[in-house]
């Protein structure tokens, strides 16, 4: 299983963003991909995830209203919209899938490897 994140960068605040992750080697209509983010010195946190059964999206409250997860199943690939940047928003962001679900990082056992978003004030 691979998922590999990508469309990191150095944004000012108020800026937009679009993170792409490719997953490969496990039914992707059959997993739920979240993304997850870390800033230094803090702990993984839940930002979005996409479910399994019916598409639905849920978001953490730090980002409900400005970010927006979507999946397209033909390419095997789900995105984060990333609208009116802070940069509180500034980490390194992980897509990760599993058959479950949820914002909580153990859930997940398949990981990418991470893209860094800067958000400059």
């Amino acid at each position: 299983v691979q998922l590999q994140a990508s469309g990191g960068g150095l944004v000012q605040a108020g800026g937009s963003l679009r993170l792409s992750c490719a997953v490969s080697g496990l039914t992707f209509g059959n997993s739920a991909i979240a993304w997850f983010r870390q800033a230094p010195g803090k702990e993984r946190e839940g930002v979005s995830y996409v479910a399994v059964s019916d598409d639905s999206s849920y978001y953490a409250d730090s980002v409900k209203g400005r970010f927006t997860i979507s999946r397209d199943n033909a390419k095997n690939t789900v995105y984060l919209q990333m609208n009116s940047l802070k940069p509180e928003d500034t980490a390194v962001y992980y897509c990760a899938a599993d058959t479950v679900g949820g914002l909580n990082p153990r859930y997940y056992d398949y990981w990418g490897q991470g893209t860094l978003v800067t958000v400059s004030s």
